[in-house]
């Protein structure tokens, strides 16, 4: 709206990503902007000019094997995208912006959904980078990885730069520079009890990468599991087949004694059984719909015409039981992450038996982190 952004010390006008790139400046974002469907090497090319009609691919695919080399990845170019890991997707970004001629590399929450292992590749990519020359803003909530990987920190919080900070960081004046104050962790509580809600008998799991067998195992009412390990260890497959996405290929799923083995995704849903994905646009919520569409599509209707004047107090009660920062109008696509994760929270049927989620507070910060987990604990009260 106003104001000027100089770039090696000349006033340059961004319109669009296309002109950003044409200037330098390329931005790894918190979902990677790629095609699942295609090979690697023909995402690879997306967006490149003046590569004709009919690319040069033998020689395109020696630049991505050079960046490959230069950075130690290994990804092979004739893969399709669907088959990498969040981690491998991000470093395929990363590479198609360097050969794009990128300079100043942004990166928005690129951890999130990521592994341990691969989260230091990036930084040391992030580092060799930084010695090579190219300027890194990196956006995160996560104080410890700013504090160990950032020289300087500026701090937004609604719209405006309220603060600065350099090493030695300190953990606790960041957090009043983000929120204004203080923000309390909550108490640690459980709630188990030794009613046995779900049991898993000999259970196996397949697809075509990953092969998981005998899996035995019994969740109480009240009671969090936390599933730990490397991304791509079977999570995922785990927690579709717990909710009916996928057949298992052995053994038996028993909750409340029910056996719900090769049943119907819409039979564990009946039985109280929700999956929360981790990829909230993609699979939790619908792009282009508003908060009071989702309501109503979530809803229980009764006759052939939707009571939009009920959806909508429905909504606007859901706005402010789960302090949603948007209106019943605003599309999905318009709220932060920690909103969209709030929104999906509230699209959840009140009485669950079983609730499976998906890296939870992914990309959210430490206040609603904190609001998550108090909203589970109050399912668990309810014996979920």
């Amino acid at each position: 709206d106003k104001g000027e952004i100089i770039l090696d010390d000349k006033p340059v006008k961004i319109n669009s990503p296309a002109d950003a790139i044409r200037h330098g400046i390329g931005m790894l974002h918190q979902d990677p902007l790629d095609f699942p469907p295609m090979r690697i090497l023909d995402n690879f090319l997306i967006g490149k000019e003046n590569v004709g009609i009919f690319p040069n691919r033998r020689k395109i695919r020696r630049e991505f094997m050079e960046l490959q080399e230069r950075f130690g990845f290994n990804i092979d170019p004739d893969s399709y995208v669907d088959t990498l890991t969040v981690g491998e997707r991000q470093q395929l970004e990363i590479m198609r912006l360097l050969w794009m001629g990128a300079r100043v590399l942004i990166l928005d929450e690129p951890t999130t959904g990521i592994s341990a292992s691969q989260r230091e590749k990036l930084f040391n990519t992030l580092r060799l980078l930084v010695e090579q020359g190219m300027s890194v803003i990196f956006v995160s909530h996560k104080l410890e990885e700013v504090e160990g990987l950032c020289g300087r920190v500026a701090v937004m919080r609604r719209g405006k730069l309220v603060g600065e900070a350099f090493p030695p960081f300190s953990t606790d004046h960041l957090v009043r520079l983000m929120f204004g104050k203080a923000v309390p962790v909550g108490d640690r509580t459980f709630f188990g009890t030794n009613q046995v809600a779900v049991k898993l008998s000999g259970l196996a799991i397949e697809d075509a990468r990953l092969h998981i067998h005998n899996v035995n195992l019994d969740i109480y009412k009240g009671e969090v599991i936390g599933l730990a390990g490397m991304e791509g260890s079977g999570q995922r497959q785990f927690l579709r087949t717990l909710s009916g996405l996928m057949r298992s290929v052995g053994g038996r799923i028993y909750l409340n004694g029910k056996d719900l083995t090769s049943r119907s995704y819409h039979a564990y849903l009946n039985s109280g059984i929700s999956y929360v994905p981790a990829s909230r646009l993609e699979e939790g919520l619908i792009d282009g719909l508003t908060l009071t569409e989702h309501f109503i599509l979530a809803r229980e209707q009764s006759g052939m015409f939707i009571d939009r004047a009920g959806a909508l107090n429905t909504t606007q009660g859901h706005i402010e039981d789960f302090n949603i920062k948007g209106t019943p109008d605003h599309r999905i696509e318009a709220l932060s992450g920690g909103n969209q994760q709030r929104a999906l929270l509230a699209l959840q049927r009140p009485q669950l038996n079983l609730l499976l989620m998906e890296h939870p507070t992914r990309g959210l910060d430490i206040e609603s982190q904190i609001y998550i987990w108090g909203k589970l604990k109050e399912r668990c009260k309810q014996s979920t």
